[in-house]
């Protein structure tokens, strides 16, 4: 299971960034295992206006327990392949949570 998560979830400094491989227009939420390299997440929202972004935020708040305003984009606003810093959060911790998410 460390194995899986270590491709995706890197330790820093402010906590954990997390890269993202998101599917917009789904038929719901989810995460859907790794995808090159990225946690593939599944999202209902289209990829337009920012919409999709801001799902994805609020599903790893959930996923991971934290307040949204702790999860900032670093980069892919604008593409699939997104990176996320996760302010606060260990990544022993991150990856202990995505193993509870029954996809690891």
């Amino acid at each position: 299971m460390g194995d899986d998560t270590s491709q995706f979830l890197i330790e820093n400094q402010g906590g954990t960034v997390i890269r993202v491989y998101v599917q917009p227009r789904a038929s719901k939420n989810e995460l859907a295992g790794v995808h090159e390299g990225s946690l593939k997440v599944r999202l209902t929202a289209p990829p337009i206006e920012g919409k999709a972004n801001k799902e994805c935020i609020s599903f790893l708040a959930k996923l991971f327990n934290v307040p949204k305003s702790s999860i900032e984009i670093l980069q892919g606003q604008k593409s699939r392949h997104k990176k996320f810093l996760l302010r606060g959060l260990p990544t022993k911790k991150a990856a202990r949570l995505l193993s509870q998410s029954n996809v690891f």
